[in-house]
């Protein structure tokens, strides 16, 4: 994958973080729990706070291509956890090893900041999602029954989590 380029946003990257977030809930919003409406929404000044968190960016001939980011639990008690969010790969890109560079990345950049439990939430219906997160050690400890309603049908979703010790 020479030709990708992964790499943490800074704020300058706002156009490109709004570019591949609004694209993957206009295409995916099933595998997200917020919906488009939601982000087109915000304020510019809402974009640059989500921006500066940890948000990990796949970028091919300068294009975005795939997001995951990372949001860290806050206080003492809490501080060794951090949960994935917004992960996406455009659908060209599926198949290639993309989202597990995003994740090794994302993981690394965890590691290296102290966070020794990563967790998630992926739809459960997701199989596929859920098959590449276990491949990664992620292993399931709960399910959250009608976390979301889409077309009016509940959907649960399956809490994940990878220890990183």
């Amino acid at each position: 994958m020479s030709d990708v380029q992964i790499r943490r946003l800074q704020e300058s990257d706002l156009p490109a973080f709004k570019a591949i977030r609004l694209e993957s809930l206009r295409l995916v919003p099933s595998a997200f729990q917020t919906t488009l409406a939601d982000w087109e929404s915000l304020p510019n000044d809402e974009w640059l706070n989500r921006v500066r968190k940890p948000v990990f960016v796949a970028f091919r001939s300068g294009e975005p291509v795939g997001i995951m980011g990372l949001l860290r639990q806050q206080g003492v008690k809490r501080a060794h956890r951090a949960t994935i969010i917004m992960v996406y790969v455009r659908e060209s890109e599926r198949g290639r090893g993309l989202a597990a560079d995003l994740l090794q990345t994302t993981i690394a950049f965890a590691r290296d900041e102290g966070v020794w439990q990563l967790e998630l939430n992926v739809n459960g219906n997701n199989a596929e999602a859920i098959r590449f997160y276990e491949r990664f050690g992620f292993r399931q400890i709960g399910r959250i029954p009608a976390a979301t309603l889409e077309d009016g049908k509940e959907v649960d979703e399956l809490m994940m989590v990878s220890r990183l010790t």
